[in-house]
C-alpha cells in the first residue's frame, strides 16, 4: 500500500513538472511559415515617409519599414515592369532572356513551363499559391482566345489560384482572368483584342476626344474603356470589363479571402498591386486625399489597402506566422501617358528621393527601391545597407522551407532578410530598357550606350553617355560626379566583373 502511494505521488508530481515546464517554455513556430510578397508599381524609393518622404504619410507601409528590415540598398532587376516580375518569380536575370521586355497584353507567356519559380519552389515544400493582381508577363502560347480557357498561365508556372490582370490597367483587355478564364464573360458578347489595328466602329481615343474622362498625353489613344483611352484595340466582353475606381477594393477582397480560406495551411500569396502605375483612377474616397492628384491619392488608397490586408493576417490570428517581402517592380515616373497633375500638383515631394532617374533610367532611381522584409516576433526592427535584390528571393525563401530549388542568379541572402546577418550581394547588373549596367560594393558602373539622353516624354533621364560612367554611392548618392577619368583602376576592375558576369556579348551594346 505504502508503495502504491508513492508510485501515485510520483506521477502526479511527473505530471505536474511537465506542465510547469510547457507553461514556462516560448510556443515554438511553426516550421513553415506563410509567406507574403506584396509587390507595387511604379512607387518610388522617396514615395513612403519611411524612406524619407514628408508630403505624402504612408503609415501602413511605413509599419513594415519600420517593424520590420527597411533595406536601403534593395533593388529590382529592371528599371521596367516586364523584366522585373519575370526576374523576382524566377530568380534569373531578365537580361538573359530576350523576351522579356515589357509586353502588349496579347504576347504569349514569357516564362518556360519547365522554367524554376518560387511558386513551383514553394510548392514542392508543402506550400499552397496563390496570385491576386498585375501579370503582365505574358498568357497563353500566342493568337490567344480570351473566350475560353486561358493557357499557359500562372497555373502552369506554379500557382494553385490566380485572379490577375493580364498585363497593365492601361493595355487592353480590360478584364479580370480568374483561374485561366475571364470572369464574367458574357459567351454571347466574345472578346477580342488586337494591337494591330481597330475593330470596325469602335471608337477610340485618338478619333474620340469628346467620350474621354481622362486625356491621354502620348502612346494611349486607342480602345477607350470606362472614358479612359488606352493601349490596344478591343470589342465586346462588356460584362466583364473591370471598373477601373473598384479595382484596389476588388483585388483587396480576393487577397482577403485568399488568406481566409488557407489560413489553415502554409500559404504563399503574391499581390501585385497595380498603384501608381497610370491610369491612376482612385475610389471617390481617396480622391483629393494626397494634394498631389491621382498619382498621391493612390499611393494613399494602396497604402490603406495593405493596411486591411495587414488587419486580415491579425484578425485571423496568423500575422506572427507569416513573412511579409514589400517592394516596388521599378523606379517613379509622373507622367506616363496621361493628363493627370503628376506634375503640376507634386509640390515639395520627390518621388525619387535623393536618387536620380526613374523609371526606364539605368541611374539608381530607375531599380532602387523600397523593400522590407517583416516578420512579427521574429525579425527584430532594424535598417540594412546590405545590396539585396528581388531575384534574390527564390534561393532564399527555399532555403528558409529548406528546398533545392534551382537558383540560376538567385543568391542565398535568407540571414540577411531575417537581419541576422548585415551582408549582402557583391555585385549586382541592373537593367533599363535592355541596357545594362553594374552596381559593385558602393559603386556603380555604366558602359557607354548610343541613343538620347533623355526620355522627353516622360522628363526622365535614361542614365546613358557616349563615354563610361562611374559613381561612388557612398559619397555621390545622386550621381552628381563621373570619376571615370580619375578612377581607372576601379573602372578597369568593374569592366572585368560586368564581363565576368555577362559574357562578352555586352561589347555588342556599346556606342564605342
Amino acid at each position: 500500500m505504502h508503495f502504491m502511494k508513492n508510485l501515485t505521488f510520483l506521477i502526479v508530481a511527473g505530471l505536474f513538472f511537465t506542465q510547469l515546464i510547457s507553461c514556462n517554455e516560448a510556443p515554438s513556430k511553426p516550421d513553415k511559415p506563410n509567406i507574403v510578397i506584396i509587390y507595387l508599381d511604379d512607387l518610388g524609393y522617396g514615395d513612403l515617409s519611411a524612406y524619407g518622404a514628408t508630403e505624402l504619410h504612408t503609415p501602413n507601409m511605413d509599419r513594415l519599414a519600420n517593424e520590420g528590415i527597411k533595406f536601403t540598398s534593395g533593388y529590382a532587376t529592371s528599371a521596367t515592369c516586364t523584366p522585373s516580375r519575370y526576374g523576382l518569380l524566377t530568380g534569373v536575370y531578365p537580361w538573359r532572356d530576350e523576351k522579356a521586355k515589357i509586353l502588349p497584353g496579347s504576347a504569349p507567356l514569357i516564362i518556360s513551363t519547365e522554367q524554376e519559380t518560387i511558386p513551383k519552389m514553394l510548392k514542392r515544400a508543402g506550400y499552397y499559391t496563390g496570385i491576386v493582381g498585375k501579370w503582365h508577363l505574358g498568357l497563353g502560347a500566342g493568337d490567344v482566345n480570351w473566350n475560353e480557357y486561358i493557357a499557359p498561365g500562372p497555373n502552369e508556372v506554379g500557382f494553385d489560384e490566380s485572379y490577375i490582370l493580364a498585363a497593365t490597367q492601361d493595355r487592353v483587355p480590360t478584364v479580370y482572368i480568374e483561374n485561366g478564364y475571364v470572369d464574367g464573360l458574357d459567351k454571347d458578347d466574345p472578346i477580342q483584342v488586337s494591337y494591330k489595328e481597330n475593330f470596325e466602329g469602335e471608337p477610340t481615343g485618338l478619333e474620340n476626344p469628346e467620350l474621354l474622362t481622362i486625356k491621354w498625353h502620348h502612346g494611349h489613344n486607342n480602345s477607350i474603356v470606362n472614358g479612359i483611352p488606352r493601349i490596344g484595340f478591343m470589342k465586346g466582353g462588356d460584362a466583364a470589363k473591370w471598373s477601373d475606381v473598384d479595382m484596389a477594393d476588388h483585388f483587396l477582397a480576393k487577397a482577403q479571402n485568399y488568406v481566409k480560406e488557407n489560413k489553415n495551411r502554409p500559404f504563399f500569396l503574391y499581390y501585385a498591386l497595380r498603384q501608381p502605375h497610370v491610369p491612376r483612377t482612385p475610389h471617390p474616397r481617396f480622391v483629393g486625399k494626397s494634394g498631389m492628384g491621382p498619382r498621391g491619392d493612390v499611393i494613399l488608397e494602396a497604402d490603406w489597402c495593405i493596411g486591411e490586408f495587414m488587419k486580415t493576417l491579425e484578425e485571423e490570428g496568423i500575422l506572427e506566422n507569416t513573412l511579409i517581402i514589400f517592394s516596388s517592380d521599378n523606379g517613379p515616373v509622373l507622367n506616363d501617358g496621361y493628363y493627370d497633375d503628376a506634375v503640376e500638383k507634386l509640390g515639395d515631394h520627390t518621388p525619387a528621393g535623393e536618387l536620380r532617374g526613374g523609371k526606364y533610367s539605368l541611374f539608381e532611381a530607375g531599380t532602387r527601391v523600397p523593400f522590407m522584409t517583416y516578420w512579427k516576433g521574429t525579425i527584430k526592427p532594424q535598417i540594412s545597407d546590405a545590396l539585396v535584390c528581388q531575384i534574390d528571393l527564390l534561393a532564399s525563401l527555399a532555403d528558409l522551407v529548406n528546398v533545392d530549388a534551382e537558383a540560376s542568379d538567385s543568391q542565398n541572402l535568407m540571414e540577411t532578410f531575417l537581419g541576422k546577418s548585415k551582408s549582402g550581394r557583391e555585385n549586382l547588373v541592373i537593367e533599363a530598357v535592355s541596357r545594362t549596367a553594374l552596381r559593385s560594393g558602393d559603386w556603380v558602373m555604366i558602359p557607354p550606350y548610343n541613343g538620347k539622353k533623355v526620355n522627353t516624354q516622360v522628363n526622365i533621364e535614361y542614365g546613358i553617355d557616349e563615354n563610361f560612367q562611374l559613381y561612388n554611392l557612398k559619397n555621390d548618392l545622386s550621381q552628381q560626379q563621373n570619376l571615370a577619368a580619375q578612377r581607372p583602376d576601379k573602372l578597369e576592375e568593374l569592366i572585368n566583373t560586368f564581363e565576368q558576369i555577362r559574357g562578352e556579348e555586352w561589347k555588342s551594346d556599346l556606342s564605342y
